[in-house]
Formats: C-alpha cells, structure tokens, sequence
C-alpha cells in the first residue's frame, strides 16, 4: 500500500468540511493510500536523512484527528509528501523548505518542488505573465505611491507574503490615513505590491486550478459580498463554480507549462476579469467547493499517475 505524507498546519485547525488539504487526504484515502500528517515543527535531520514526527490518520472520511501513535520515519519512506502548510513564508516556512530540498536531493518526493518555493513569491512569480497582468508596481517607497496613484486613481495595495485577503486595501486617494496604512506594510525596507484597481472583481475573482501543468476546466468565481472588494472566501466572499472561458483556457495553459517544468505541479492562479493577479503554489485551496458543486474532484487528477 502507498503511504502519503502530508504537511499542515495544526490538524486541529483545519476545517474538514471545506479544507483543499483535507479532501486530498480523502481522495487519496479512496485511492487505496495510507495517510500521514506532520507539522513543519515536526521535521528534523538526523543520520545522514530528513525525517519526521508524525502520525497515521485511520480514516479521514470519518475524522482526520482520529490517528495512531506518533512514529518518526524518513521522508524517502513515503510515497508522495506535499508539502501544504499555508503562509505566512517566514523563517520557520523557510527553514523547512531548506530540509525538505535535502530530502528531495536523497530521493523524497515532495510536491510542490522544494526549491520552487523558495524561488518563487507567489505574488511575484505573476510578473513572468505581465502580458497577462493589469498595471502593477513593486515599491516601498512612498513618492512611487502617489505617482502611481496619480496615475491609475483607484489602486489596490497588499503585502507581497499575505494570504486570504489579509492586510489588502484599496485606495481612492493619498492622505495621512493611506500613507500611515502604507508606512506601516512596508516597516524594515518590506517592499509592497500595488495595482490598478480592477472593476471586474464584482463579477468574481476566479481560482483556477493548475494540476500536473493543466487547468481544471472549473473554476471557482469568488464573489465580493456587501459592498467588499475582496473576493477571498477567509475575506466573506461567496464562491461559484463556472467553466472556463476561452481567454482563461489560453492564459492557464501558458503559465501550467511554466509551472509543470519547474516541478510544480498543483497551483491556483487567480484572475479578475481579463487579467492575472497571483499564482498560488503553497498551499492554493478551491478544489473542495469545485467538488461540491460540480460533482467532479479536482484532486482525483493528483493521482492518475499512480
């Protein structure tokens, strides 16, 4: 029998019934593998080999926190290891990828690659697509702020490491209360990513779902709810699965081919209107509600190659 590994964040946080994380434990459960969970806290090196505390969930259809005794074992010893805890990127994220690109180098195989994420911001990595993009700008300094404010009138500002909506505003106007706003994202030199606001988000912010370097042809269209221009369901937004457009097709197409040769091989990309804003590849969520709404289960595809 295979054996998967998953990394998360605290198992007692996750919320069953709509986690991304989760439904992969249950898809692959179906598929006939043993399912393990760790947290990054739980990796260690030791021997000459990477491994890890962690425990056997017994049946994560029924509750993924009903699990065997903890048992240290070496990630070569597993199948398949995603890697699935969410952002903050801080130190600790950081230094388990560090383990876990030695791990991969001694034959552990960790989806996403290791390496990839701590290349890639996932903010940044857009840029490579800037053909795909609205007008964007990657400062800290201030006077770039109100230029490009001058310039576009209504902008949206978010952190470049922030998740689910966090700490993203949207500026009609640049007084004290936007630059104090501003000031205090970019403390310590933290650069910030600023763009052109896009009225299209009324109509949903699309996740699309890259699997093995091709979109799902669902995708989930979250939608801003009273009066919000934030679309993430952490943020209240309502989400919808619609097929893909055409334009959506194409666009995913190109950056899956990107992401499959760099060993990424699940990611979300997230499009507002015609344009592309981020691609997700550390933790990216959407699979559940596409699932339950269309009935077809965007994770079965992790596994056609078993």
């Amino acid at each position: 029998m295979k054996k998967f590994l998953f990394i998360t964040d605290a198992i007692s946080s996750l919320v069953e019934y709509k986690d991304t994380s989760v439904l992969m434990m249950q898809t692959a459960f179906e598929n006939n593998i043993s399912i393990y969970v760790c947290e990054i806290k739980d990796l260690f090196y030791s021997d000459n080999v990477v491994s890890t505390v962690c425990s056997k969930v017994n049946d994560p259809f029924n509750s993924i926190t009903d699990m065997e005794e903890t048992v240290a074992l070496q990630l070569i010893y597993f199948d398949k290891v995603f890697m699935r805890k969410d952002p903050p990127v801080d130190e600790n994220y950081m230094n388990a990828l560090y383990l876990l690109e030695v791990a991969s180098s001694m034959g552990a195989n960790i989806m996403n690659e290791p390496k990839a994420l701590q290349t890639f911001n996932e903010k940044v990595l857009a840029l490579r697509f800037a053909k795909f993009m609205t007008e964007t700008l990657i400062t800290n300094q201030a006077l770039t702020l109100k230029e490009f404010h001058a310039k576009h009138h209504e902008i949206i500002l978010k952190p470049l490491n922030g998740m689910g909506g966090q700490s993203v505003y949207k500026f009609h106007e640049i007084t004290s209360n936007e630059l104090e706003v501003f000031d205090g994202l970019t403390q310590n030199n933290r650069q910030v990513m600023l763009q052109k606001f896009i009225p299209e988000i009324i109509e949903g912010d699309y996740r699309i779902l890259i699997i093995n370097g091709q979109p799902f042809h669902k995708a989930l269209a979250r939608i801003p709810q009273d009066g919000s221009f934030l679309g993430n369901l952490a943020a209240g937004g309502k989400g919808e699965c619609r097929s893909l457009t055409e334009h959506q097709r194409i666009m995913s197409e190109e950056i899956g081919s990107f992401l499959v040769k760099n060993k990424i091989f699940f990611a979300g990309i997230d499009v507002i209107g015609s344009y592309l804003t981020e691609i997700n590849i550390t933790s990216p969520t959407g699979a559940r509600e596409i699932f339950e709404q269309s009935g077809e289960n965007p994770i079965q595809l992790l596994f056609t190659e078993d």
